[in-house]
């Protein structure tokens, strides 16, 4: 394997400096073919550490759903029933904390590393726990709920991350559907937690306290697990990098990747990146690929389905703790699907037929919105046209972006990029949950979902022109393939 260096490199560079980069070269192209002799690094060495960073991902579904049943408990026990403003802050506030920690999640990934960053993010996550259901306040619960939401907000950019940089190539697919599956796991253990909520006095409490097991789980067996060797490389710390990725490769490998993570980084500056530097220069077209793709993800409607799809189920006589039931279940199943998929057909494909079978699904909603008269025929097209919308959502756009924009980001910007774009996921989803019940009122359902459906056809057609394939390379053969065609 031979590497070339852009003849106006060559010009800038002393005759030593030629040599020894030339040099490098070789050195690097013997490591790689000795990571092709010995084969694929075995699977299992990373499934440990793999499987406590998705802790923070069970949290975050677990959390979104957590006041789902309880909320008229809570509202009665804390003396605010009947007041839907103080109602929906006690569902918002979180979205609100999770934005603020979103934004310090790239920093703080970038300067106390992927491990530390887990473990400060459960710290919130476990205090914020506490006080919601210990609090006998509306304010208490809004503080709690503040603080759960900002640790919401920092873990799962950090998953992603982690999970990209410590997973082998051709598993990477695989284990990074793991996110997906560890949040709709977290929705319906929350869903199932919560039945005996209307039965039993002050059990709302107990909802919350089970939340704080996994947490301190998470900060706990996080000290164990390995650190990032990108982000130990980008800190200089050669040694420790290569003992990580002993215990996550084995130590056949190790030399092969070290000399793909120095073929990366050749030429970057070492300094740490703004920002500003995201929004223009080499990297803007990568960041906003990953902008646009959560923006998309985000305006295609599924959060109004996820928050408001009780009344549809309702409306079809089915009880919205079982419809709720029904749409986690059918999340988790396409989920389970892509993660057998992922390493098969590709991020591309899977994001492709994804939002195409979205655009389908919310067209049948369109239409059955359509028909004025009500019948058990328009109904059931209606429950069926959510239940494939979730389907197809699962299978693709819900968890390719969180895994391929790890993998299509440069190594020195990956963190704050990440970090930018769930900024913009964060954003969108509190907007589409406060708009969509007053667009729906003044649109209408039919123009509503056509719109929806719209924006999904739009996001397939994005995704056709800008979405490069990324199965089975290295993140290193991925950053440099991305900069030689920029």
């Amino acid at each position: 394997m031979r590497w070339k260096l852009n003849s106006s490199v060559y010009k800038r560079m002393s005759s030593k400096e030629l040599t020894t980069i030339l040099n490098q070269d070789i050195e690097n192209s013997a490591k790689v073919t000795s990571l092709q002799e010995n084969g694929n690094p075995p699977w299992n060495l990373s499934l440990p550490h793999i499987c406590v960073a998705t802790l923070i991902s069970f949290l975050f579904g677990y959390h979104v759903s957590v006041v789902n049943e309880p909320l008229e408990s809570i509202s009665l026990d804390l003396g605010f029933a009947g007041n839907t403003l103080a109602e929906g802050l006690v569902v918002s506030t979180c979205l609100g904390g999770a934005f603020v920690g979103c934004l310090f999640s790239g920093s703080l990934a970038d300067g106390i590393g992927r491990r530390r960053s887990f473990q400060l993010s459960a710290l919130p996550m476990i205090i914020g726990t506490a006080i919601s259901a210990s609090t006998n306040r509306l304010e208490g619960m809004l503080l709690g709920r503040f603080l759960v939401g900002t640790g919401m907000g920092l873990g799962p950019p950090v998953a992603s991350l982690y999970v990209a940089e410590i997973s082998p190539s051709y598993v990477r697919g695989t284990y990074g559907s793991f996110i997906q599956i560890a949040t709709c796991l977290g929705i319906i253990v929350a869903l199932f937690v919560g039945i005996p909520v209307k039965d039993a006095a002050g059990w709302w409490r107990m909802c919350f306290w089970i939340a704080t097991a996994p947490a301190t789980l998470l900060a706990i067996c996080m000290e164990f697990c390995a650190e990032s060797p990108q982000w130990l490389y980008k800190r200089g710390r050669i040694g420790e990098a290569e003992a990580e990725f002993e215990r996550l490769l084995g130590a056949s490998h190790v030399k092969a990747a070290m000399a793909e993570l120095t073929r990366s980084d050749r030429g970057e500056d070492g300094d740490s990146i703004k920002y500003s530097e995201l929004l223009y220069g080499r990297h803007f077209k990568v960041v906003f690929i990953g902008t646009t793709l959560f923006a998309l993800q985000q305006l295609s409607g599924i959060n109004a389905v996820f928050y408001f799809s009780s009344t549809v189920f309702k409306s079809a006589g089915v009880p919205s703790s079982l419809a709720n039931i029904c749409v986690g279940f059918s999340n988790l199943s396409g989920s389970i699907i892509a993660m057998l998929l992922m390493d098969k057909l590709g991020r591309r494909l899977l994001l492709l037929g994804s939002f195409i079978g979205m655009a389908v699904a919310m067209g049948v909603q369109a239409g059955a919105a359509s028909l004025h008269h009500l019948s058990s025929g328009t109904i059931y097209l209606s429950v069926g046209g959510m239940l494939l919308f979730v389907l197809s959502f699962s299978l693709g756009a819900g968890p390719v972006p969180g895994l391929l924009l790890p993998e299509i980001f440069p190594n020195r910007i990956r963190a704050k990029a990440m970090a930018l774009c769930m900024s913009v996921h964060w954003v969108i989803n509190f907007f589409v949950g406060l708009l969509f019940l007053q667009l729906l009122e003044q649109l209408g359902a039919e123009l509503l979902y056509s719109i929806f459906a719209t924006v999904c056809v739009v996001a397939a057609i994005f995704v056709r022109k800008n979405v490069v394939e990324t199965k089975g390379k290295t993140l290193q053969e991925i950053e440099v393939a991305l900069l030689q065609t920029q």
